[in-house]
């Protein structure tokens, strides 16, 4: 016991101790061989998971077990090269087939369809939900749907289970389709039937929107642009007014886009071509980055800008021609429902590089030109307009009557008349104000106001004015794309919020911010293996979701939504190369049902729960989703009892999930899928 005491086995030669460590290894491996009595207890781990579900572990026994083996012997075999001669061995009593070998490590795996000739082909679509996606008998499930407290302080929620709409719904659009209020129009001489008329408070949509029948999931882009299913938009009224025009075909179960148009019958990209060709100063894609297609049809126009990096609003009202539009996003193409009527475009001012009008069916020339001096507006300093239509390259007297009077008012708006083509003219709007100073006092139509506020659109009636160009040249001093992108633009300063200085610092620490949201998206939750083509972000900031989507080459384009609520950056999503609109979530948007595969909104509810019913925006927000897309809310905490409970009493798959911060942070993530209902 002294020995160790005073530490005199220290000084033990270290060649002593390491052969004393060797001897106790040597001698715990043969008790523990022993113990185990030789007995080689082989444990699976395995992982049970649903398609839905996290993985969770399990740990069970190999069917081994008990089964004595020659460790030694199984080496020798693996390793040994295989003998010359086998040993013959008697044959078993029911022989089983020898399993296949392995594929070698650079061969790709296939799959796809058989077709009749017994050929694969992977170019299908499979169309159908995944079970868990789909709810039969909706109609004849009873109750309410409530959600726990989390701790918020907000208490329980339950809300009743919300009824699907009758089958006659499947494309309502609440304030376009509000017949009631459209009959007591005093007038609709100038369109007013085409522009918003929202439902009284109290009464508007309180059910699920069904889909038509036979509803499909949508064909991926960038198949989309070319066909898409006639279930889903089940309508054959442009096929036979159009199909001459080479706007779009039915072949048995899907409708196909040839690309073409009432003036470029021979497809898109030849108009395009000639476009170029006529004004070699049209760049698409770098000086030209976002475009206003003015009765856009299935917007084949805005289609194959796409692929030259422009993105394009098309519009039409919802008219004769209704479905217009509804085709345009099933395809996966940046649309919204609007008019040229009575009221400003939802648009701000010096928005699109390029307006293009090709037999839009616009009288520009009516009530002293007031509509197109609402394209003046939107159109960027330097911007270019383009008009196809008849009057251009017919010689009958009436037509040639309103070639003048178009000639006549551009020379008075103070723009360029650049070059008339075949059927194609182009103008181009001035960069500054000198020609509008320099006009007669008497010429019409006169300056606006100072007063005239030309962001402000929100319910606000057109006016027969000139709107002049900031004096200090702001927005049209923007940089050409891609790096508009990221460059802070001049009108940042003109945005009337609390931060003056910093406004610099914000929009860039905006851009940062949601570029590593996205990425931790993109790696938690497979964004890339979703559908995520149209989206739409309902509380936009300055763009930076729109612009963190792209710079992580996710195939998608966002509609960015500002809401009235807020201050209005609409300009800088412009000047930064992207698309949006100015909106009140307390009413429905302009929108069809079923259009959207993402919609994401950060810190919405918590601002708008002052205004309007939540359940309001949640069911707008439902009937905009297609079966299958997913809601994305990043909020405070005190909301999200009340958002779970409606999302489970709309059908929605709901799960609340903790942010990057971790669990005491003071806001959380909702997450939701739509389900297909069926009553």
């Amino acid at each position: 016991m002294g020995f160790f005491g005073n530490g005199d086995w220290l000084r033990i030669p270290l060649i002593i101790k390491i052969w004393g460590f060797i001897m106790i290894s040597v001698t715990f491996f043969y008790l523990g061989k022993s113990w185990t009595g030789g007995a080689q207890q082989l444990l699976s781990f395995t992982t049970a998971a649903t398609r839905r579900s996290p993985p969770s572990a399990a740990v069970s026994i190999s069917p081994n077990l008990n089964r004595p083996f020659n460790l030694s012997a199984l080496l020798n075999e693996t390793l040994a090269p295989p003998p010359l001669l086998p040993p013959p061995s008697p044959p078993p009593p029911t022989p089983s087939p020898p399993p296949p070998a392995p594929p070698p490590s650079d061969v790709i795996q296939r799959f796809g369809i058989v077709d009749e000739n017994g050929t694969m082909a992977d170019d299908f679509e499979v169309g159908e939900f995944d079970p868990d996606e789909v709810v039969e008998n909706w109609g004849g499930q009873n109750g309410t749907a409530a959600a726990e407290s989390d701790g918020s302080g907000s208490g329980r929620f339950s809300v009743k289970r919300f009824e699907l709409c009758r089958n006659g719904m499947s494309e309502y659009i609440p304030c376009l389709d509000n017949v009631v209020a459209i009959k007591r129009l005093k007038s609709t001489d100038k369109g007013e039937r085409f522009e918003r008329h929202c439902p009284e408070s109290g009464k508007g949509l309180n059910c699920l929107v069904p889909p038509p029948k036979n509803y499909k999931s949508p064909i991926s882009w960038p198949k989309s642009r070319d066909e898409v299913w006639f279930n889903n938009v089940p309508h054959t009224r442009l096929v036979e007014d159009k199909g001459g025009q080479n706007w779009i075909t039915r072949q048995k179960n899907k409708f196909k886009f040839p690309g073409g148009g009432t003036q470029f019958i021979h497809g898109a990209n030849e108009y395009l071509d000639h476009i170029s060709k006529m004004i070699p100063d049209i760049t698409f894609g770098h000086h030209i980055r976002v475009a206003l297609d003015v009765g856009c049809g299935v917007a084949s126009f805005g289609a194959y800008l796409l692929q030259r990096n422009v993105i394009t609003m098309s519009i039409a009202p919802k008219d004769v021609h209704e479905n217009q539009i509804q085709f345009a996003l099933e395809r996966g193409v940046p649309a919204m429902v609007a008019a040229f009527a009575t009221r400003r475009l939802l648009y701000p001012s010096q928005a699109f590089d390029l307006i293009h009008c090709s037999r839009c069916r616009i009288n520009w020339t009516r009530d002293d030109g007031i509509l197109l001096l609402e394209v003046n507006r939107m159109l960027r300093a330097g911007g270019y307009f383009v008009w196809a239509a008849q009057p251009v390259y017919k010689h009958e007297e009436v037509l040639e009557e309103q070639w003048q009077e178009m000639l006549n008012l551009t020379t008075r708006l103070c723009w360029e008349f650049v070059k008339k083509d075949g059927y194609v003219a182009v103008w181009q709007k001035p960069v500054n104000n000198s020609c509008y100073i320099s006009r007669d006092a008497e010429t019409k139509p006169p300056l606006c106001d100072s007063s005239d506020d030309p962001d402000k659109v929100w319910y606000v009636d057109l006016k027969a004015c000139i709107t002049k160009l900031p004096e200090n040249g702001y927005g049209a001093n923007v940089t050409t794309w891609p790096d508009r992108m990221q460059t802070p633009p001049d009108r940042l300063q003109s945005i009337q919020f609390d931060a003056y200085i910093s406004r610099k610092e914000l929009f860039k620490a905006e851009s940062k911010y949601w570029h590593e949201i996205i990425e931790g998206y993109v790696r938690a939750f497979k964004w890339k293996k979703l559908r995520l083509r149209n989206v739409m972000d309902m509380r936009a900031g300055f763009g930076g979701f729109a612009v963190a989507l792209m710079e992580h080459n996710l195939n998608s384009w966002v509609m960015n939504v500002v809401p009235v609520s807020g201050p209005n950056t609409l300009p800088v999503i412009y000047d930064r190369g992207f698309i949006g609109v100015m909106h009140d979530w307390c009413e429905p948007f302009d929108t069809y049902p079923r259009t959207y595969d993402l919609l994401h909104a950060a810190g919405l509810f918590s601002i708008e729960k002052k205004r309007c019913n939540m359940s309001t925006i949640m069911l707008e927000m439902d009937r905009m989703l297609r079966p299958g897309g997913r809601v994305y809310i990043r909020d405070a905490l005190a909301v999200m009892d009340e958002l779970q409970a409606i999302g489970n009493a709309m059908g929605w798959k709901v799960n609340l999930r903790d942010t990057s911060e971790g669990p005491h942070a003071s806001y959380r993530l909702f997450m939701a899928e739509k389900r297909l209902l069926h009553s």
